[in-house]
């Protein structure tokens, strides 16, 4: 039986055959590059790909940019015009290629391309891969690039004082620059340059593959897909590709006429493996391989991973409202996740160790999808590749953010390239479930005050806004419908904002009504969107975090240092408000943070329960954030050094298959079960009233079935003859198959609960199978311990910030991140030792 594919994935490095020699990447990457002031004469040691800050530090003219304030002293770098410059050697051999070409990945942003004093090139795009013939600008020994990188703030500047009205976003709207780069309110301001992706010379003679893609035309059992493979071709006679299916066995052959710059060709794909998302199945990719024939001689070779799936993104009418749910393969599937930001403020410096952090923590957390937020940057080839090997699907926002772009034929020209080359190189990922044309742009426009706050005339709004429907509604999906027909396109998230009805109806939602509206945690009980794109709340990072970018003396509240790693402008105020209504409020620096871990573990757990058991009314969960691109007070569940704060566990725990939550009422709680699972699974359901002491109060048992893929109200929690201040409700499902899912719930807020010492201690710590692991038993002697938190520098604990009943024991795996960790010096503490 034969089997093709529905999507091909990216491509591969390309590989040569070295018979041929038709053609040569050199990379320019590994030349000794050097940077200097345009101002200066002198010349500093540069690393490419890299930035204008990262190679000051390195070079030590200037202080660690994350440390304490010193991000505000190194302001003047943006004002700066930077020159970056190498020779290359050509040889004879060089020059015998009929074609030479200089190709930049990625230029930030505004940089002048000269070779030989002559200039080739002025680039304007950070988005963007440049290339530059200059086979006649080449000669025989060194040759000189220089690269002038323009102060990007400047160059926004010169373009807002060609229109006659101010636009909301600032100088970030004009430049296509990551917007995180002009600062955000968990993010510093760094607007830095410089050529942040590899550099290389390719040098060739008739012909190249530029992209290839597969599209499907028809889908039923089997499917009709489309063929297109776009070249460089300078060739004078025919030439061939060989597309073999290794998995398979099949291959065919897509002719290409001689100077022919695409090419396409039909074919029908009959029973192939699908590749499904997490939760859904595993994640089957083909492999293909394709290979570039002219002249009888193998030009260029790539082995292409690709998988067979379809995805649809849903919205019907129904009788509540419109609906919004991704759908795999025909199965809707509801969405736990993430949004996820750039890695570091500095990009060349985000490192495959940095991927595998995030894919660790997708995985234990039990993700299926992560959204790559418009104002951050388009995320690297790798990142994709594992989405498509683990399963996780990609909600791609087109990097435009929280601002109103202008609309002239020049900007809309250089999107339209950017649009075009991101998509191409995107478009055969089988992770890819979404384009999303911006964020928050339109419920910006709407509901934020934009048009009084900068008063607008009428006909100013009406050109603004045109100008946004032109590049949302027009420009970008119709270059999708061109480059990638079929996947789904939403033209701005949210589709409401969280202050109009119809957001809880229709769409999908950004619900800041807590945080932002200072709404109670319990509002998210009632404020249930359809899919929720966005919510959270902030939370301190590690100790082990703060040792890195503050001082002994900056360890404060009140410190400059520490108030400048806080970005929001009313953080502090929000975190203290919500602090005083949930928890005790302690006095000391290290326990603050520790509880407003405990705060933010508790809002993104309402929530989750909250979303999860309103299957299938609301479909989706993409908490705010995953991750830090420094260190800093924010809403990630991973700080910037990769350490898991209570928000991550909680996290973990809310989005397993299988979850306990419940919902407070005025007069009882109500406890519901909700599965993930694809199996029906029936047990024994338990609720127990037990005081903070241990002692039993209440018990209760039944049998319980759930179905796959559902949520139910297990039980109703009434109010007794106990105090409610001193006990709990454990809850838990039990099968015959090693199956227990327990939960403990509180009748008070922790500020109203009656804590006690649990005499909490570390009962054994054992030793791993090697030097990297080990685990421990952590038991409480005396009474309930609430927020458990184990300590240990260089160690990732499997469970962490978890409340633990007297005389039970928990045992805990620990993997060691550094030679220095030890059992032995690991130390556990509980909400108790915050208020004693």
């Amino acid at each position: 039986m034969k089997h093709f594919v529905l999507f091909l994935i990216s491509f591969c490095v390309c590989k040569i055959s070295a018979d041929a020699q038709q053609q040569v990447s050199r990379n320019l990457s590994d030349l000794s590059w050097t940077f200097h002031n345009i101002k200066e004469n002198k010349n500093y040691p540069a690393t490419v790909p890299g930035t204008i800050h990262t190679d000051l530090y390195k070079n030590k003219l200037i202080q660690d940019p994350f440390f304490g304030d010193n991000e505000k002293k190194l302001q003047w770098i943006e004002n700066e015009t930077w020159v970056y410059e190498t020779d290359l050697n050509i040889t004879e051999a060089d020059m015998k290629y009929k074609a030479a070409e200089l190709v930049f990945g990625g230029l930030d942003t505004y940089a002048d391309v000269y070779l030989n004093d002559s200039l080739q090139l002025s680039a304007n795009n950070m988005f963007r891969e440049w290339t530059i013939p200059v086979k006649d600008k080449l000669k025989i020994g060194g040759n000189h690039i220089r690269i002038v990188f323009h102060p990007a703030v400047a160059e926004a500047k010169k373009e807002a004082t060609k229109i006659p009205y101010t636009l909301p976003g600032g100088e970030a709207v004009f430049v296509r620059k990551s917007p995180y780069h002009f600062g955000w309110d968990w993010g510093p301001r760094f607007v830095s340059c410089g050529i942040w992706k590899k550099a290389a010379l390719k040098l060739w003679n008739d012909i190249y593959i530029k992209s290839f893609q597969i599209n499907t035309q028809e889908l039923t059992q089997n499917a009709r897909l489309l063929f297109n493979v776009e070249l460089n071709n300078q060739a004078t006679a025919d030439a061939r590709i060989k597309v073999r299916i290794k998995e398979d066995r099949t291959f065919f052959y897509i002719p290409v006429p001689a100077g022919k710059q695409s090419v396409t060709t039909i074919m029908t794909l009959i029973n192939p493996k699908l590749w499904w998302c997490r939760g859904l199945g595993k994640p089957f990719l083909y492999h293909a391989e394709v290979e570039l024939l002219y002249r009888n001689k193998l030009l260029e070779k790539r082995v292409i991973p690709f998988g067979v799936r379809d995805i649809k993104l849903v919205q019907k009418p129904d009788e509540k409202g419109n609906s919004f749910y991704f759908q795999v393969n025909n199965k809707p599937l509801f969405i736990k996740g993430a949004n996820l930001i750039p890695e570091h403020v500095f990009l060349p410096e985000v490192k495959n160790a940095d991927y595998d952090r995030i894919f660790d923590a997708v995985n234990e957390t039990n993700m299926n999808m992560l959204r790559v937020w418009g104002g951050g940057a388009y995320e690297t080839d790798t990142f994709y590749q594992r989405c498509d090997e683990q399963g996780i699907l990609v909600w791609q926002d087109f990097m435009f953010a929280n601002g109103m772009y202008p609309g002239d034929s020049g900007f809309l020209k250089n999107v339209a390239e950017e649009i075009s080359q991101q998509v191409k190189r995107l478009r055969n990922h089988p992770s890819i479930a979404l384009w999303c044309g911006n964020n928050e742009i339109e419920e910006g426009w709407n509901n934020w005050g934009w048009q009084k706050q900068y008063n607008y005339t009428a006909k100013d709004s009406a050109k603004i806004f045109g100008d946004y429907k032109n590049l949302f509604l027009k420009t970008i999906p119709e270059k999708l419908a061109s480059l990638d027909p079929g996947r789904s396109y939403h033209a701005s998230s949210p589709t409401y904002g969280w202050g109009r009805k119809e957001s809880l109806s229709s769409g999908d939602l950004h619900y800041w009504g807590v945080w932002w509206g200072m709404e109670p945690f319990e509002t998210y009980n009632n404020k249930v969107g359809r899919f929720v794109s966005e919510y959270g709340f902030q939370g301190f990072p590690s100790g082990e975090s703060f040792s890195q970018f503050l001082s002994g003396e900056s360890m404060s509240l009140n410190s400059a240092a520490f108030k400048n790693h806080q970005k929001h402008p009313a953080g502090f105020e929000t975190i203290a408000k919500y602090m005083e209504n949930e928890y005790p409020v302690p006095s000391r620096f290290k326990d603050y943070a520790y509880v407003s871990q405990l705060l933010q573990a508790s809002a993104l757990k309402t929530a989750i329960g909250a979303y999860r058991r309103s299957r299938p009314y609301c479909m989706g969960s993409l908490f705010w954030q995953m991750n830090d691109c420094w260190p800093a007070v924010s809403w990630s569940s991973m700080d910037y050094l990769g350490h898991k704060k209570a928000a991550y566990f909680a996290v973990k725990r809310g989005y397993a298959n299988y979850l306990i939550t419940t919902e407070k009422k005025p007069t009882s709680m109500i406890s519901w079960l909700v599965s993930e699972d694809t199996m029906v699974r029936s047990g024994t359901w338990t609720q127990k009233i037990i005081d903070f002491s241990g002692r039993v109060l209440q018990s209760k048992s039944k049998n319980l079935s759930i179905k796959g893929n559902s949520s139910m109200v297990a039980d109703t929690i009434l109010p007794g003859r106990f105090d409610s201040s001193s006990a709990l409700v454990q809850l838990s499902f039990t099968t015959g198959m090693n199956f227990k899912l327990e939960s403990m719930e509180y009748f008070k807020k922790p500020s109203e609960l009656n804590i006690k010492d649990p005499g909490l201690c570390i009962e054994t710590r054992i030793p791993g199978r090697d030097s990297t692991e080990g685990t421990i038993r952590i038991r409480g002697q005396k009474y309930l311990a609430i927020g458990v938190c184990l300590h240990g520098e260089g160690m990732d604990f499997s469970e962490n910030y978890f409340d633990l009943l007297p005389n039970e024991t928990k045992s805990i795996q620990v993997r060691f991140t550094s030679e220095k960790a030890s059992l032995n010096n690991i130390w556990v503490s509980s909400l108790f030792d915050t208020i004693k």
